[in-house]
């Protein structure tokens, strides 16, 4: 029982680490969009702007990954570790009810859909649009081109994994 005590607490420093580290990519996404935003403006070259398209799927990626570990700690402790804990306990009560009782808040699913409309905002519309401001502002290679072709394939990837991944489900 103490093994699985043990267990439950480092997934939770595992699951409060992740979303420290997932809330902050966001801010990140977010200054270097300013970054790539201002140093196009004052070196007046328009082809920094494709640099915002991987910027946004590589934070965007790390974002999706950790926001994923973090909701798989959460399932893994309601459907392996509180069945077994309870288990060795002979208790019929469930354990960690948090894990379970917050997902069936009325108002879970607009969160939700909500947050998936940020997410999106955050790591893909800044990368469209600066393909497509690009792209209004003539002249464009054929490299640019190619270029512009592969990122917005990686971010209509990204777009596919957060949509795929927003767990819109009550339960």
């Amino acid at each position: 029982m103490d093994a699985l005590i043990a267990e439950y607490e480092r997934l939770k420093e595992e699951q409060i680490q992740r979303i420290g580290t997932r809330d902050n990519l966001i801010y990140a996404t977010l200054a270097s969009i300013a970054a790539i935003g201002v140093g196009t403006h004052q070196a007046q070259i328009d082809d920094l702007l494709l640099a915002l398209a991987p910027c946004c799927v590589v934070l965007g990626w790390t974002y999706l990954v950790n926001d994923e570990k973090i909701s798989a700690i959460g399932r893994y402790i309601r459907t392996d570790l509180s069945p077994r804990l309870s288990a060795a306990t002979n208790s019929d009560q469930q354990l960690f009810g948090w894990e379970s009782s917050h997902r069936s808040d009325r108002r879970r699913r607009t969160r939700k859909v909500f947050q998936l409309g940020v997410d999106l905002i955050v790591f893909c519309v800044p990368a469209f649009t600066g393909i497509a401001v690009r792209i209004s502002r003539g002249d464009v290679s054929v490299l640019a081109a190619v270029v512009m072709t592969a990122e917005i394939t990686l971010v209509l990837i990204l777009a596919f994994q957060i949509v795929t991944n927003a767990d819109l489900n009550q339960r």
